[in-house]
């Protein structure tokens, strides 16, 4: 007769032949799933990696969430400087299924020497309508316009003109306005773009250079390597201010908005280069004498191939966690220029230059709602310092996970 196991053994052996197939999946799983796996483990990232992947989204859908041109012909004459509104559903008249905002009326007052001052009606309602039709906009809308005839390049496609939200009548400001009465809310939007389509060109461009600059130099070495190196450390010396105070001189006044976002773009990428291209030298210097390496050149492959399929490919890991964290300071540097007036200047809508009008006085002391955007741009970069953190131990294979 055979005795029935017991269910606290059998709960055991279920137990060990689980934890047999997950270290089993551990050791048999790929570069990139073990990666995966140690990066959902760092908590921190993880919840970093969900604002990032957020704030993208609204960067990518500004058009649609933002109810008005951010630009002065979106401004709302009569609400200039104004504060804040945030729809409600109650009030001392009763609930609203529909969230509702008061009727502002202006008109001019003794007491402030008979000036237009803004009054709020609590008894008159407007209420938030969602997907109404309003300002026209182009999701690809290119217009570099370089010096000479044969740099002009004007491209508009994909028009549409569906919003989130809007109210039925008159406008609705989430994060107030600024001084010309344009929505702030609108231009928060369009600034994450604007500073994540610089840094997303500008890496590209220093990726692509690195990439050449540092495989070629690692691994033909001799006087090519010396060469390219003192090129490397050329650029890395170069102040940045300086360089930048320089070009900014440079730029002709007649330049449109995007034209100077690309320049400033790809003048980013070209100084943002020589870091990651040391790193690529340095890893393919000591894999340049491995045996595949070898057993490649045995089969007559060229040494463009040899980097591109086998030595690159060694630690493209590492390169796309050196592309994670080299963003925000993309981003970092395209806000500091254009804080300082270097850089992307009105009407472009970008962090660095909504982040010019915190420094007035008047801001600080009355129109506390011009922080907003800073808020914004605090939350991308850190999102993308913990992203990178977190990548960077996963792809670390001593790091202890």
């Amino acid at each position: 007769m055979v005795d029935t196991p017991r269910p606290i053994e059998a709960a055991g052996v279920n137990d060990a032949d689980a934890e047999l197939k997950n270290k089993e999946a551990y050791f048999t799983a790929g570069q990139y799933a073990l990666i995966w796996a140690r990066f959902k483990q760092n908590r921190a990232a993880m919840t970093a990696g969900v604002i990032l992947l957020i704030m993208i989204l609204m960067g990518l859908s500004a058009p649609f969430l933002a109810p008005y041109d951010p630009n002065i012909a979106g401004r709302d004459e009569d609400y200039q400087n104004g504060a804040p509104q945030i729809p409600k559903f109650w009030d001392e008249n009763g609930f609203s299924a529909r969230p509702f905002l008061y009727t502002l009326v202006r008109e001019r007052s003794a007491a402030t020497n008979f000036r237009w001052v803004t009054k709020i009606n609590r008894d008159q309602r407007r209420y938030v309508v969602f997907f109404p039709k309003g300002w026209e906009f182009d999701i690809i809308n290119i217009d570099l316009d370089l010096p000479g005839d044969t740099f002009d390049i004007r491209w508009k496609a994909l028009t549409i003109d569906r919003h989130l939200f809007g109210m039925d009548v008159g406008k609705i400001h989430l994060f107030g306005t600024e001084a010309a009465g344009k929505d702030i809310f609108a231009r928060t939007m369009f600034a994450i773009w604007t500073s994540l389509a610089v840094g997303t060109i500008g890496v590209f461009i220093s990726f692509v250079l690195a990439l050449i600059i540092g495989g070629i130099s690692g691994y033909a070495g001799g006087w090519t390597d010396s060469v390219l190196q003192m090129i490397t450390d050329a650029v890395r010396t170069v102040p940045a201010i300086p360089l930048f105070m320089a070009l900014a001189a440079m730029v002709p006044d007649e330049w449109s908005a995007e034209t100077r976002f690309f320049f400033i773009s790809v003048i980013l990428g070209l100084i943002g280069w020589p870091t990651l291209a040391r790193r690529v030298r340095t890893h393919l210097l000591t894999e340049r004498s491995q045996e595949y390496v070898l057993a490649a050149k045995l089969c007559s492959a060229s040494p463009g191939h040899i980097i591109r399929r086998h030595l690159l490919p060694s630690f493209s890991s590492y390169i796309i966690v050196d592309l994670v964290i080299s963003f925000p300071y993309m981003v970092l540097s395209e806000t500091a220029l254009s804080f300082i007036g270097l850089g992307l200047k009105d009407p472009v809508n970008s962090l660095g230059v909504l982040l010019q009008n915190v420094t007035k006085v008047d801001v600080l002391l009355n129109f506390q709602w011009y922080f907003i955007p800073a808020g914004f741009f605090m939350a991308l970069v850190l999102a993308f310092v913990f992203v990178g953190d977190g990548l960077r131990d996963a792809a670390d294979p001593y790091s202890g996970h």
